[in-house]
């Protein structure tokens, strides 16, 4: 198994994650920004901890930028050379490898971990220790969630994953555009089955000690025809009812063909309603969360539709956005044309993602948690989607460009601005 290959490789990465203060470059601090009404304060979060302190702090916030120095020097050299995909498992590989070394998760946790009272939220029945968590996509199967959760993310997405296992598009089907801060992908739903997935949650559970929050992403699997998407996603409902905090469905990836039909109001309404009843059936003692990812590339009525429809079925959330089909913003049209199709994400995403955040804040207020995704690079860019009034917060392209600590780099940011 990876988590058991190379040893001296995870001690590496958690030599370097100390030796360097565990990076925080003041790119990430920037401005202040509105504080977001639905972030509670808790106490004692940060109390008793011995070495983390406003004097370490200080004392530590040169080093963090070192640290940052050093991934960046890294990921010149190194990862940008290697295929995006291939980095990807490389750079994956490594945090699970370093989480899976006796005591190394806590040691990260307790250094990266939002601890300032201020960043906690209280949403979707639940308590996150931050607002800023890692989108579907990175982790598509839960085999890293510990060691993701140790860098400093308030909760996990995983998925999105499907009913039955697939391989998901041919290679390559990642793509890196780095002057623009952004990637194109095609991954195209490729898991290990939402069944292979409830089973190691499952067992994550079992664990005893410190359980981070994980959602879990639920997609159509490609080869079912539009007519039997409804059972479909029952079957992953199902399957991960009782493990998962929240469950997020996916009507809004470019990659599975037909996926994003499923956004129409008159296909998404019985859709969700039938995965609520699923999830209702299958976790009688617990209501667990519900809530849809959508499409930046939706026109503004069908934005309205969507919060309408959500707000009629009790549904709990939106997630806003997905990647976009859209090129704008890159910036190398001989790469785009390279690349070809597929799902764009990171910094060009953000405009647009702000206005479709804007929008359903402005049609459903605060009677919808609502997920700020697409675009968020620095504490400004979180504190703006806060403001605009996103619950929670997730990522995914930056952290790929900037890197391990970057999640925490982020919360203190957002914790500096309140």
């Amino acid at each position: 198994m990876a988590d058991k290959g190379v040893p001296w490789l995870a001690v590496g990465l958690v030599g370097i994650s100390l030796s360097y203060g565990l990076g925080q470059p003041g790119a990430a601090l920037g401005r202040t920004g509105a504080r977001a009404n639905t972030v509670v304060p808790a106490q004692g979060l940060a109390e008793g901890r011995p070495g983390f302190g406003r004097e370490a702090d200080v004392a530590q916030a040169g080093e963090r930028r070192r640290g940052a120095t050093v991934y960046r020097a890294i990921y010149a050299v190194l990862l940008r050379r290697l295929p995006a995909e291939a980095a990807h498992r490389a750079g994956f590989w490594l945090i699970r490898a370093a989480a899976a070394v006796p005591g190394v998760a806590l040691l990260l946790r307790r250094a990266l971990a939002p601890r300032d009272p201020a960043l906690r939220v209280r949403a979707l029945g639940l308590d996150f220790p931050g607002p800023l968590g890692l989108a579907a996509g990175f982790d598509k199967d839960g085999v890293g969630v510990t060691g993701l959760a140790a860098l400093g993310f308030g909760f996990v997405e995983v998925g999105t994953v499907t009913a039955r296992p697939q391989p998901g598009n041919p290679k390559p089907r990642m793509f890196r555009f780095p002057a623009d801060r952004a990637l194109v992908n095609r991954m195209g739903f490729n898991n290990q089955g939402a069944a292979a997935l409830a089973a190691r949650l499952r067992a994550l559970r079992a664990r005893p000690g410190y359980r981070p929050i994980v959602g879990v992403n639920i997609g159509k699997t490609k080869v079912v025809p539009e007519a039997d998407a409804i059972a479909d996603y029952e079957a992953s409902a199902r399957l991960v009812a009782d493990v998962a905090d929240y469950v997020v469905v996916n009507v809004s990836s470019p990659n599975t063909p037909g996926l994003r039909d499923l956004q129409s109001v008159g296909k998404l309404g019985p859709l969700l309603a039938a995965v609520r009843a699923a999830l209702d059936a299958a976790s009688p003692r617990r209501r667990v969360p519900l809530l849809v990812k959508i499409a930046p590339d939706l026109a503004d009525a069908d934005i309205d539709a969507v919060a309408d429809l959500a707000l009629d079925l009790g549904l709990d959330g939106i997630i806003a956005t997905n990647t976009t089909i859209s090129r704008d913003g890159l910036s190398d049209s001989a790469a785009v044309a390279d690349a070809g199709p597929g799902g764009l994400s990171g910094a060009p995403l953000k405009g647009r993602a702000l206005q479709v955040l804007r929008r359903l804040h402005a049609r459903a207020g605060d009677r919808l948690v609502l997920i700020a995704a697409g675009g968020i690079e620095t504490a400004d860019d979180a504190s703006d989607r806060l403001a605009a009034g996103a619950t929670l917060l997730q990522a995914y392209t930056a952290f790929i460009y900037e890197g391990p600590f970057w999640p925490s780099r982020v919360q203190r940011g957002l914790a500096k601005s309140r």
